[in-house]
């Protein structure tokens, strides 16, 4: 199949794809007469890997680990565990981030009134300003 069909079967664009490609992360795709991409079932398989991987967070380089241990017959499944895990710390920690990011965004916004006036206690806040505003 074509590149377009691929894309559409794994989830990916025909971008990302040939992205995928120039980076090394899938194996060159063999080419027909007319030199367009040719992918059979297995190159649609690892592509549609690829795009749930990256759908629930993995990066590229956490990509390859996985995908190198898909294509591992020889594997052990301890080594998948662990990066997830690990991804799902990661991920944990970033939440906190947010939340606490959320939360200063909520306390300056009650800070501020809101009105006609000049004063904003967001404005004060964001320039460094230690005043808060009445």
């Amino acid at each position: 199949m074509n590149i377009s069909q691929a894309a559409r079967q794994s989830g990916l664009s025909a971008k990302t794809i040939r992205y995928y490609e120039e980076i090394g992360l899938i194996c060159p795709a063999s080419r027909s007469d007319n030199g367009y991409r040719q992918y059979d079932g297995h190159a649609v398989e690892e592509l549609s890997f690829l795009a749930r991987a990256r759908e629930v967070g993995f990066d590229l380089q956490e990509c390859r680990q996985l995908l190198q241990l898909q294509r591992d017959t020889h594997r052990q499944s301890r080594h998948a565990r662990e990066l997830v895990l690990e991804k799902s710390e990661q991920l944990q920690a970033r939440i906190e981030q947010l939340k606490a990011m959320q939360s200063v965004l909520e306390d300056m916004a009650s800070r501020c009134h809101g009105d006609e006036g000049p004063e904003c206690a967001i404005l004060e806040d964001l320039a460094g300003g230690t005043e808060e505003s009445t």
